[in-house]
């Protein structure tokens, strides 16, 4: 899955005397009997800096070299992406198919989804891993997608992050070249060049030589949080290590793969309404303060954190694995290590400071204590919540917003913003409602949610059982309190706690239902909801003891 990276990198001049002891102080809270990384750097193709640092098996102490292997996550999407392409390039595939031309048993879903809505992340297909975290059973990736009959929205229409379309990219790839997607990828990009350490792997469980074991810290404790399962997902299972990673980035800089591939692979998407947008095919591509231009993609598969970058222009590479989430962010990390190797940068490119103006006792600027709260989307219904942090107002999940005039605030340019990169500007419409626009002419309309505070018998009436097919579960929802609970009848122990915020919608965190209800006013539905899930519904069932017919 993906790993969202914010605010990396901005620049000048080159220096190239060796930097390894500024890169051991940056990794100095690793300790030896910790998870760590591996992190190395490149110039023009060579290798300036291959260090390791940690444990990658805290049983058995044994250490983190350059030479270990991680799973990348999400940073196998770039491959992907490049595999399709070689097949478009001998024309066995291309971007224009329809995507049921090769998987026929997809669902119709009434809009007609291409290889290139799948590569760009704007097919509106719903992410199977927000699916997997509900559903009942052990359930591979590509049987969750096929039971899907909605999308989250009509297809090149929006940019929303999903690992299904590669789940189905994998598949394609294997069925049009008659090989495995592991064989493919060693035949034609691995071997070819020279990523020894490299490889994509069907079955996790065999022997994996050189792998760092993945952690996580719970209660003070680590444990082992090492993916087995592959699934065939759109994330994961490509195992590498940092050195072999820049020979990747090289190989793009370079144009090895050939100028289509290469062209293509960093070529920024653009939605229906000619809108061009910060992902291009398996690739995040920015261009940050100052106009240097940056292409990166994170991952993340269990424990494991990874991040690949690459600065076009600097002939520099980063790459930063890890087997664990402890310390500084990732983004953070490759900044710090950007700023070696590129020293003359604007020291104040990330957030603009706040103006000074008056706070009360919290540090809050009242006028902007009146604009938080929580909005839904006026097209959609997707909530958005408004935050104040350190006397400046937020996207909750987002950036800090730095303020652009009357009622009008925008987000800092050398951020990587929640829109896939793109800047946009809020602007408040009254006190109760904003537009959203991005600087490429999208704009979303947001209204604040009404006071809600449904009495014992209004939580009543939403008890029941609801139950998705397509998701293959099923809700039991009870009032609790001033809200409700939810828990998922496969898994007694997931017990999720709503609390109203608007008529006959309720959340908890970034999650979110919505009641339906009949003419006659009966609540015969609820709509669920998250960040990569929307408006799943859930069907009342039937219950005589409550008169239901």
């Amino acid at each position: 899955m993906l790993c969202v990276a914010a605010g990396l990198f901005a620049g000048g001049r080159a220096h190239a005397q060796d930097q390894s002891p500024q890169i051991d102080r940056i990794f100095n809270w690793v300790q030896t009997d910790t998870p760590g990384c591996a992190v190395a750097v490149s110039r023009n193709g060579k290798v300036l800096v291959n260090r390791a640092y940690g444990s990658a098996d805290l049983e058995r102490d044994v250490p983190i070299r350059p030479d270990t292997v991680f799973d990348v996550g999400s940073v196998v999407k770039q491959f992907v992406a490049a595999a399709v392409l070689l097949l478009v390039e001998e024309g066995r595939l291309s971007l224009t198919d329809d995507v049921r031309k090769h998987i026929p048993v997809l669902p119709d879903y009434g809009h007609r989804i291409t290889l290139d809505h799948l590569l760009t992340h704007t097919s509106g297909l719903r992410d199977w891993t927000a699916i997997g975290a509900l559903a009942a059973g052990d359930q591979d990736a590509l049987t969750m997608i096929l039971r899907q009959h909605g999308l989250n929205f009509a297809p090149g229409e929006e940019w929303a992050y999903s690992n299904s379309g590669y789940v189905l990219l994998k598949e394609i790839v294997a069925r049009k070249s008659g090989a495995s997607f592991a064989e493919f990828t060693r035949r034609r990009l691995f071997k070819p060049l020279g990523m020894k350490a490299t490889a994509y792997r069907d079955d996790l469980r065999e022997v994996i030589r050189n792998r760092a074991l993945a952690y996580e810290k719970v209660d003070g404790r680590w444990k082992l949080a090492t993916r087995l399962d592959n699934d065939r997902g759109g994330g994961g299972a490509l195992f590498s290590t940092a050195a072999d990673l820049l020979i990747w980035n090289d190989a793009l800089t370079q144009g090895r793969l050939g100028p289509f591939v290469t062209e293509k692979i960093q070529e920024q998407a653009r939605l229906r309404n000619g809108r061009k947008i910060g992902y291009a095919r398996g690739l995040f591509v920015d261009t940050l303060r100052g106009g240097i231009p940056v292409v990166w993609h994170s991952g993340g598969a269990g424990g494991y954190q990874s991040l690949l970058a690459r600065f076009p222009e600097q002939g520099l590479s980063i790459a930063i694995l890890r087997n664990s989430d402890a310390g500084p962010d990732g983004a953070a990390l490759a900044r710090r290590i950007f700023d070696l190797f590129v020293p003359d940068r604007d020291s104040n490119e990330t957030e603009a400071p706040a103006p000074a103006t008056s706070t009360d006792p919290a540090g809050v600027k009242p006028e902007l204590d009146c604009r938080a709260g929580l909005f839904f989307s006026e097209r959609t219904g997707e909530p958005l919540r408004l935050t104040t942090e350190g006397g400046r107002l937020r996207i909750a999940g987002g950036p800090a917003l730095v303020p652009a005039g009357q009622d009008r605030f925008r987000n800092p340019r050398s951020v990587l913003s929640f829109m896939s990169g793109d800047e946009f500007e809020l602007r408040f419409l009254s006190p109760d409602r904003f537009e959203l626009k991005s600087m490429k002419n999208k704009t979303t309309r947001y209204r604040r949610a009404r006071p809600y505070s449904p009495t014992p018998d209004d939580l009543k009436v939403f008890a029941g059982r609801y139950e998705s097919t397509e998701i293959g579960a099923v809700f039991q929802v009870t009032p609790q309190g001033d809200g409700l609970a939810a828990h998922l009848e496969h898994s007694p122990a997931t017990r999720l706690e709503f609390q109203p915020v608007h008529p006959d919608t309720f959340q908890m965190g970034r999650l979110t239902v919505r009641f339906r209800r009949n003419r006659s006013g009966k609540v015969t539905a609820l709509d669920f909801s998250n960040p990569l899930l929307r408006n799943i519904p859930f069907k009342r069932l039937r219950d005589r003891s409550r008169g239901d017919d």
